[in-house]
Protein backbone atom coordinates (compact mmCIF):
# COMPACT_ATOMS: atom_id res chain seq x y z
CA UNK A 1 0.00 0.00 0.00
CA UNK A 2 2.00 3.69 -1.21
CA UNK A 3 0.82 6.02 1.23
CA UNK A 4 0.01 9.57 -0.32
CA UNK A 5 -0.34 13.13 0.87
CA UNK A 6 -3.42 14.72 -0.24
CA UNK A 7 -2.69 18.87 -0.03
CA UNK A 8 -6.13 20.53 0.57
CA UNK A 9 -6.12 24.39 0.40
CA UNK A 10 -8.50 25.48 3.18
CA UNK A 11 -7.12 23.29 5.84
CA UNK A 12 -3.40 24.49 5.08
CA UNK A 13 -4.84 28.10 5.18
CA UNK A 14 -5.80 27.56 8.09
CA UNK A 15 -2.32 25.48 9.76
CA UNK A 16 -0.59 28.12 8.41
CA UNK A 17 -2.32 30.74 10.90
CA UNK A 18 -2.22 28.88 13.46
CA UNK A 19 1.71 28.25 12.91
CA UNK A 20 2.69 31.56 12.38
CA UNK A 21 0.39 32.83 15.54
CA UNK A 22 1.83 30.34 17.22
CA UNK A 23 5.59 31.31 16.55
CA UNK A 24 4.79 35.15 16.71
CA UNK A 25 3.32 34.79 20.16
CA UNK A 26 6.06 32.60 21.69
CA UNK A 27 8.57 35.16 20.07
CA UNK A 28 6.59 37.56 22.08
CA UNK A 29 6.52 35.80 25.15
CA UNK A 30 10.47 35.23 24.93
CA UNK A 31 11.31 38.79 24.64
CA UNK A 32 8.79 39.76 27.24
CA UNK A 33 11.14 36.51 29.59
CA UNK A 34 14.44 38.67 28.43
CA UNK A 35 13.45 41.47 28.90
CA UNK A 36 12.39 40.64 32.55
CA UNK A 37 15.80 38.78 32.89
CA UNK A 38 17.13 42.05 31.97
CA UNK A 39 15.25 43.95 34.45
CA UNK A 40 16.38 41.61 37.43
CA UNK A 41 19.84 41.83 36.56
CA UNK A 42 19.68 45.66 36.58
CA UNK A 43 17.68 45.15 39.78
CA UNK A 44 20.47 43.15 41.40
CA UNK A 45 23.11 45.33 40.24
CA UNK A 46 21.47 48.64 40.93
CA UNK A 47 21.02 47.42 44.73
CA UNK A 48 24.42 46.08 45.38
CA UNK A 49 25.95 48.95 43.63
CA UNK A 50 27.78 51.71 46.00
CA UNK A 51 24.58 54.21 46.70
CA UNK A 52 24.30 57.24 43.76
CA UNK A 53 23.89 60.91 45.78
CA UNK A 54 21.07 63.26 44.60
CA UNK A 55 22.36 66.87 44.47
CA UNK A 56 19.72 68.57 42.35
CA UNK A 57 22.27 68.07 39.15
CA UNK A 58 19.91 66.96 36.20
CA UNK A 59 19.33 63.17 36.29
CA UNK A 60 18.55 60.04 33.78
CA UNK A 61 15.68 58.54 35.40
CA UNK A 62 16.73 55.33 32.77
CA UNK A 63 20.17 55.55 34.50
CA UNK A 64 19.67 56.00 38.08
CA UNK A 65 16.19 53.26 37.84
CA UNK A 66 16.45 50.62 40.76
CA UNK A 67 20.04 52.09 41.76
CA UNK A 68 20.11 52.78 45.49
CA UNK A 69 20.86 57.05 46.57
CA UNK A 70 21.79 59.25 49.10
CA UNK A 71 20.28 62.57 49.19
CA UNK A 72 20.27 65.26 51.90
CA UNK A 73 17.48 67.98 52.43
CA UNK A 74 14.27 68.39 54.18
CA UNK A 75 10.86 67.23 53.44
CA UNK A 76 7.84 69.16 52.29
CA UNK A 77 5.50 68.86 55.10
CA UNK A 78 2.59 71.23 53.40
CA UNK A 79 2.47 68.14 50.34
CA UNK A 80 1.82 65.15 51.74
CA UNK A 81 -0.11 62.73 49.29
CA UNK A 82 -1.85 59.44 50.10
CA UNK A 83 -1.76 56.45 47.49
CA UNK A 84 -4.68 54.40 48.10
CA UNK A 85 -5.40 50.81 47.36
CA UNK A 86 -1.80 49.43 48.66
CA UNK A 87 -2.58 46.82 50.95
CA UNK A 88 0.34 45.77 53.08
CA UNK A 89 0.55 41.93 54.65
CA UNK A 90 -3.19 41.70 54.31
CA UNK A 91 -3.82 44.95 55.55
CA UNK A 92 -5.34 48.22 53.58
CA UNK A 93 -3.47 51.13 53.83
CA UNK A 94 -1.39 54.49 52.19
CA UNK A 95 1.60 54.64 50.68
CA UNK A 96 3.03 58.50 52.65
CA UNK A 97 4.44 60.74 49.40
CA UNK A 98 5.65 64.06 50.62
CA UNK A 99 8.54 65.99 48.34
CA UNK A 100 11.91 66.32 49.82
CA UNK A 101 13.60 69.98 49.25
CA UNK A 102 17.51 69.14 48.10
CA UNK A 103 19.91 70.57 50.09
CA UNK A 104 21.72 73.44 48.71
CA UNK A 105 19.22 73.20 45.65
CA UNK A 106 16.19 74.06 43.81
CA UNK A 107 15.32 71.21 43.55
CA UNK A 108 13.05 68.47 45.00
CA UNK A 109 12.72 65.36 44.67
CA UNK A 110 9.07 63.18 45.48
CA UNK A 111 10.11 60.35 48.49
CA UNK A 112 7.87 57.15 48.94
CA UNK A 113 8.05 57.26 52.68
CA UNK A 114 6.26 53.88 53.73
CA UNK A 115 3.31 52.27 54.56
CA UNK A 116 0.33 53.57 56.86
CA UNK A 117 -2.77 51.32 57.81
CA UNK A 118 -6.32 52.90 57.08
CA UNK A 119 -8.56 53.53 59.20
CA UNK A 120 -11.51 51.22 58.65
CA UNK A 121 -14.09 52.31 59.67
CA UNK A 122 -13.15 55.75 58.29
CA UNK A 123 -11.92 55.43 55.05
CA UNK A 124 -11.08 58.98 54.35
CA UNK A 125 -9.46 59.50 57.80
CA UNK A 126 -6.48 59.73 57.08
CA UNK A 127 -3.59 57.86 59.21
CA UNK A 128 -0.85 59.54 62.12
CA UNK A 129 3.04 59.89 61.20
CA UNK A 130 5.74 62.08 62.29
CA UNK A 131 8.03 63.87 59.96
CA UNK A 132 11.90 64.58 61.00
CA UNK A 133 11.98 68.32 61.26
CA UNK A 134 15.24 69.73 59.86
CA UNK A 135 17.70 68.36 57.17
CA UNK A 136 17.98 64.83 57.34
CA UNK A 137 20.18 62.58 54.81
CA UNK A 138 18.11 59.51 53.65
CA UNK A 139 18.57 56.48 51.59
CA UNK A 140 16.52 54.61 49.34
CA UNK A 141 16.07 52.75 45.80
CA UNK A 142 15.36 55.42 42.57
CA UNK A 143 12.21 54.42 40.18
CA UNK A 144 10.31 56.55 37.54
CA UNK A 145 7.15 56.30 40.09
CA UNK A 146 5.12 53.47 41.82
CA UNK A 147 3.64 50.68 41.03
CA UNK A 148 0.27 52.01 38.95
CA UNK A 149 -3.29 50.58 40.55
CA UNK A 150 -6.59 50.02 38.68
CA UNK A 151 -8.17 53.33 38.69
CA UNK A 152 -11.60 53.22 40.84
CA UNK A 153 -14.08 56.30 40.25
CA UNK A 154 -12.92 59.92 38.91
CA UNK A 155 -9.46 60.67 40.29
CA UNK A 156 -9.25 63.00 43.46
CA UNK A 157 -7.42 66.46 42.42
CA UNK A 158 -4.20 66.46 42.89
CA UNK A 159 -3.59 68.90 46.18
CA UNK A 160 -1.98 68.95 49.85
CA UNK A 161 -3.57 65.43 51.94
CA UNK A 162 -5.04 64.35 48.78
CA UNK A 163 -5.87 60.58 48.61
CA UNK A 164 -4.85 59.42 45.13
CA UNK A 165 -4.81 56.17 43.10
CA UNK A 166 -1.96 56.62 41.21
CA UNK A 167 0.40 60.34 40.62
CA UNK A 168 3.95 60.80 38.86
CA UNK A 169 6.56 63.34 39.38
CA UNK A 170 5.07 65.48 36.52
CA UNK A 171 2.24 65.82 38.06
CA UNK A 172 3.11 66.25 41.30
CA UNK A 173 5.45 68.87 40.10
CA UNK A 174 3.04 70.94 37.69
CA UNK A 175 0.07 70.93 40.79
CA UNK A 176 2.49 72.08 43.39
CA UNK A 177 4.77 73.99 42.04
CA UNK A 178 8.07 72.87 43.16
CA UNK A 179 11.03 71.98 40.67
CA UNK A 180 10.46 67.52 41.55
CA UNK A 181 13.96 65.61 39.34
CA UNK A 182 11.71 62.79 37.29
CA UNK A 183 12.10 60.15 40.00
CA UNK A 184 10.66 58.88 43.16
CA UNK A 185 12.64 57.76 46.00
CA UNK A 186 11.08 54.69 47.72
CA UNK A 187 12.83 55.38 51.20
CA UNK A 188 14.53 52.55 53.41
CA UNK A 189 16.03 51.91 56.42
CA UNK A 190 14.70 51.63 59.79
CA UNK A 191 11.35 54.03 61.46
CA UNK A 192 14.27 55.16 63.90
CA UNK A 193 12.31 58.65 64.92
CA UNK A 194 9.04 56.98 65.64
CA UNK A 195 7.29 58.28 62.34
CA UNK A 196 4.97 55.08 62.13
CA UNK A 197 5.75 54.10 58.53
CA UNK A 198 6.02 50.45 56.96
CA UNK A 199 9.03 50.25 54.90
CA UNK A 200 8.90 46.95 52.99
CA UNK A 201 9.02 47.93 49.75
CA UNK A 202 8.22 45.05 47.00
CA UNK A 203 10.44 44.03 43.71
CA UNK A 204 8.98 44.50 40.63
CA UNK A 205 7.19 41.53 39.46
CA UNK A 206 9.48 39.59 36.93
CA UNK A 207 7.66 36.39 36.67
CA UNK A 208 10.83 35.33 33.98
CA UNK A 209 9.59 31.66 34.59
CA UNK A 210 6.16 32.41 33.71
CA UNK A 211 6.62 34.27 30.13
CA UNK A 212 9.34 31.22 29.54
CA UNK A 213 6.58 29.31 30.31
CA UNK A 214 3.66 30.71 28.01
CA UNK A 215 6.95 30.69 25.05
CA UNK A 216 6.94 26.97 25.47
CA UNK A 217 3.08 26.62 24.76
CA UNK A 218 2.77 28.86 21.80
CA UNK A 219 5.50 27.21 20.60
CA UNK A 220 3.73 23.82 21.12
CA UNK A 221 0.55 24.92 19.70
CA UNK A 222 2.60 25.83 16.58
CA UNK A 223 4.39 22.27 15.99
CA UNK A 224 0.91 20.50 17.06
CA UNK A 225 -0.74 22.28 14.20
CA UNK A 226 1.86 21.73 11.58
CA UNK A 227 1.92 17.74 13.09
CA UNK A 228 -1.84 17.55 12.77
CA UNK A 229 -2.08 18.93 9.51
CA UNK A 230 0.65 16.36 7.76
CA UNK A 231 -0.87 13.62 9.63
CA UNK A 232 -4.29 13.85 8.71
CA UNK A 233 -3.38 14.38 5.20
CA UNK A 234 -1.69 11.42 4.81
CA UNK A 235 -4.26 9.27 6.35
CA UNK A 236 -6.23 10.61 4.04
CA UNK A 237 -4.27 9.75 1.66
CA UNK A 238 -4.31 5.84 2.66
CA UNK A 239 -7.88 5.72 3.10
CA UNK A 240 -8.57 6.43 -0.82
CA UNK A 241 -5.75 4.12 -2.04
CA UNK A 242 -7.59 1.52 -0.03
CA UNK A 243 -11.35 2.61 -1.75
CA UNK A 244 -9.62 2.35 -5.22
CA UNK A 245 -8.37 -1.16 -4.65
Amino acid sequence: MRLRFRFRAIPFLATLILVLLGIALGNWQTRRAAGKTALQARLEQGMAASPLTLDGSPVDPARIEFHRVLVTGEFVPGWPLFLDNRPQAGRAGFILLMPFKIAGSNKAVLVARGWLPRNMAEHDRLPPYTTPAGQVTIEGRAVRQLARVMQLGTPASLKPAAILQNTAPGEVARASGLDLLPVVVEQTGPDSTGEGLVRDWPAPSTDIARHEGYAVQWYALAAMAFLFFVMTGFRRGRSKTKQSG
